[in-house]
């Protein structure tokens, strides 16, 4: 069955590739660790992991990743929701200290070695810095290395998040039975979109097959200002060259790297079952997981500024860039376009160019196997379309502004 799952999530994982092939364009993007929270007694417990640890982090983050994917549930589910809410904050900051995450994404930052030495190469890979540049030994006595540790700590370590997902999964028989019975909870599904009175008006042979995904997300961001990143340069860095034991030592026991709460959304994934009848629970469950994750980071973005991401534009004429339905577009959504501008140390700036709309004639439907649930045409663009510019060109960033 895991074999089943995997193949079911290779091919966004190869359309991912494809897609930043196609744009080749370098930019900064923000990085992400994400995190479930497992319950043993749940069914299908082992499918869902194996579907979120297997899932590609979406391609506009960098994947930061550490191998503690995982957290177990220490809460009464019988609780209240206000109960629950405040429980699951408590758990997750015990189970941050417990294990050193905010020290270990640091950790992974500076590709600590199992001696304890750091070194640049992940930073001057994800924001296409010059290795020597970033020497830590040059930056102490240099203005523009100085100027640039600055940038990457601004431009790539501050942005770097940790969300940390809590599912619950409700069968579309049981959405239906409690939408025919006219309680609030099928028709208060998916917001304004009615979910539970749609399943409710169809056959419960078809609309039974399947799952609808609530999905509790606390995202969190690492503290990366001044104070942190100069104690961690002159007291912690050490060279695999020369390891200064006191100095590993120190960075083995601090405790001053942390993870800052920003906030929680919560999500649901429908999946279309009329044209999954011939796959497995195990299929829809697995597919269904990787559909909440993608549904809630585009409300965590559409929510939070501080989490919203760049994105390239792909052309200027059509105004055009690789993003859809999977990242929460709607008509009308509001985009800044940036420039993106070095200056003569090498710390970047962005200059807001204009503002685009999304067009609703074109809107690219980019959800996890959205071929297989809709009757969009296998020619359909793999773009998004804007207007409301001129004078734009490919390579150019746009972020939502609404």
């Amino acid at each position: 069955m895991k074999k089943t799952i995997l193949c079911l999530l290779v091919s966004v994982s190869t359309f991912g590739s494809y897609a930043q092939e196609k744009t080749d364009v370098v930019y900064r993007r923000s990085s992400l660790f994400t995190v479930m929270v497992t319950d043993e007694d749940r069914k299908y417990a082992d499918v869902i992991e194996e579907a979120f640890i297997s899932a590609d982090i979406p391609e506009k983050f960098n994947n930061h990743n550490i191998d503690l994917r995982t957290m177990p549930k220490t809460y009464d589910s019988s609780s209240s929701k206000e109960e629950i809410k405040a429980a699951q904050k408590i758990a997750i900051q015990e189970y941050f200290s417990k294990n050193n995450i905010a020290k270990a994404v640091v950790a992974k930052w500076f590709n600590r070695s199992a001696k304890g030495g750091f070194n640049m190469d992940l930073i001057s890979e994800r924001g296409s810095y010059n290795a020597t540049d970033l020497d830590v030994k040059i930056a102490k006595s240099s203005e523009r290395g100085l100027a640039l540790l600055a940038d990457a700590g601004e431009e790539l370590i501050k942005t770097t998040f940790v969300v940390v997902n809590d599912f619950d999964y409700i069968s579309k028989e049981e959405v239906a039975e409690k939408a025919k019975a006219g309680l609030g909870f099928a028709s208060s599904l998916t917001g304004n979109s009615g979910l539970g009175n749609k399943i409710a008006n169809k056959t419960l042979d078809v609309a039974g097959k399947g799952y609808v995904i609530k999905t509790t997300s606390n995202l969190y961001k690492l503290v990366w200002d001044e104070e942190t990143a100069a104690i961690f340069y002159n007291d912690y860095w050490n060279d695999d060259s020369d390891i200064d034991q006191a100095k590993k030592v120190a960075f083995e026991e601090s405790d001053i790297f942390k993870l800052e709460l920003v906030g929680t959304e919560v999500a649901w994934a429908d999946l279309q079952a009329t044209s999954f009848t011939r796959k497995s629970e195990e299929q829809l469950v697995a597919v269904a997981t990787v559909k909440a994750v993608d549904a809630v980071i585009a409300k965590l973005q559409r929510k939070y500024e501080v989490f919203r991401t760049k994105t390239p534009l792909q052309s200027g004429d059509p105004l055009a860039a690789k993003i859809g339905l999977k990242e929460g577009l709607e008509a009308g959504d509001k985009y800044e376009v940036l420039e993106q501008t070095i200056d003569k140390n090498g710390k970047t700036f962005y200059k807001r160019q204009g503002i685009i709309k999304v067009d609703k004639k074109q809107i690219w439907d980019n959800r996890f196997l959205a071929g297989e649930e809709t009757d969009a045409p296998k020619d359909a663009k793999e773009y998004t379309l804007f207007k409301g510019g001129k004078n734009y060109y490919s390579g150019m960033l746009i972020r939502q502004i609404n």
